[in-house]
């Protein structure tokens, strides 16, 4: 019987496709962000840390990433789609769930921070020595970092805490938005996709976020305005790699050590500190456009840091509560950040 070139074409293409289906991952999940596949989040650290499972298990972990929400639902609800098993994996801000995870909020008090790489070094030890099985016992919690120095972005010139009197600021987590009360603005929460159509609508007047954010969002052509602190940030906010627990003990132990050697101590080092070096490129497209870029010294600095004292009063006072002891909190920060190297 003759068969023609173009019927043997077809039968070599669906053999192909059955070789490749016989030789499909043995475990396929997927993971879920609310920033687009270009931002740094993604780009440069989730799909890093994925790749690298997927080939140090010779093929048999994929993972298929979904950006801006592909998978649906919204920022805030990420951490609970994880526990439900509606989706595998997520990173996302901890802030987007005000208050339920009040012991991370530790390194997103005022003026504490000094350097990201540091700080993710001495949160992720944090959370391994209780706050991932007091708060997060509900995930498999594979990396906790936080970004680079906050800097305030406005359609107005922000040099003391009188000039926010009368403006709707975006903050970014609960202690971001005490923070920015307390200072005189009116908080606006909100996810940082957001941020864009609330700033050209006029719906905040500002939005406080790092630099590396800012390319993505197209920022500097939003406002004209950046405020910058010398010393420790004004704020950062904490970020969680988590993976649904049961997602994570089906895995047999190769495969969950492959997980394990990806993640961590090391690997929340390394986010920390690919957020904070993408500050300076984000930076210098507000210069090259022309922005004002106010950079206040330490003495101005310290002004602000005196004005946000009420900040650390109100978040013990709550910690107390809640039976968390603040303050021990806050010293075990610090000498993890010192020895850490901040």
């Amino acid at each position: 019987m003759y068969i023609s070139k173009k019927v043997m074409g077809a039968l070599s293409a669906v053999a192909l496709s059955l070789g490749t289906t016989a030789t499909a991952a043995e475990y396929e999940f997927n993971l879920q962000s609310f920033l687009p596949a270009q931002a740094t989040i993604p780009a440069q650290i989730i799909d890093v840390w994925a790749d690298k499972i997927e080939a140090d298990s010779d093929g048999r972990i994929e993972i298929t990433r979904y950006p801006s929400m592909q998978l649906g639902g919204k920022p805030p609800e990420l951490l609970d789609q994880v526990i439900d098993g509606v989706i595998d994996i997520t990173w996302n801000v901890i802030g987007y769930t005000p208050g339920r995870f009040p012991s991370t909020e530790v390194f997103e008090l005022p003026f504490l921070v000094s350097d990201a790489k540091p700080a993710s070094a001495a949160f992720w030890t944090l959370l391994e020595e209780d706050i991932a099985e007091r708060e997060f016992s509900d995930v498999k919690v594979l990396g906790g970092w936080v970004h680079g120095p906050g800097v305030i972005h406005s359609n107005k010139e922000i040099v003391t805490p009188d000039d926010f009197n009368g403006m709707k600021v975006r903050g970014a987590s609960r202690q971001v938005n005490a923070l920015l009360s307390t200072l005189g603005a009116t908080p606006v929460g909100m996810p940082v996709p957001a941020v864009p159509e609330a700033l050209s609508k006029g719906v905040i007047d500002g939005t406080t976020i790092p630099w590396e954010v800012t390319k993505a969002l197209k920022v500097p052509e939003l406002v004209e305005n950046h405020t910058e602190f010398s010393g420790p940030m004004m704020y950062t906010v904490t970020f969680v790699l988590a993976m649904n627990k049961d997602k994570y003990a089906a895995l047999p132990d190769d495969l969950k050590a492959v997980v394990d050697q990806h993640s961590g101590l090391e690997f929340s080092v390394f986010a920390g500190e690919v957020q904070q070096a993408n500050d300076d490129p984000a930076r210098e497209i507000a210069l090259d456009r022309g922005n004002n870029i106010v950079t206040l010294d330490e003495e101005q600095s310290a002004v602000w840091a005196t004005a946000s004292q009420p900040v650390y009063d109100a978040w013990l006072a709550e910690m107390s509560e809640k039976g968390i002891d603040g303050q021990a909190l806050i010293d075990r920060a610090k000498a993890l950040m010192a020895e850490h190297g901040s």
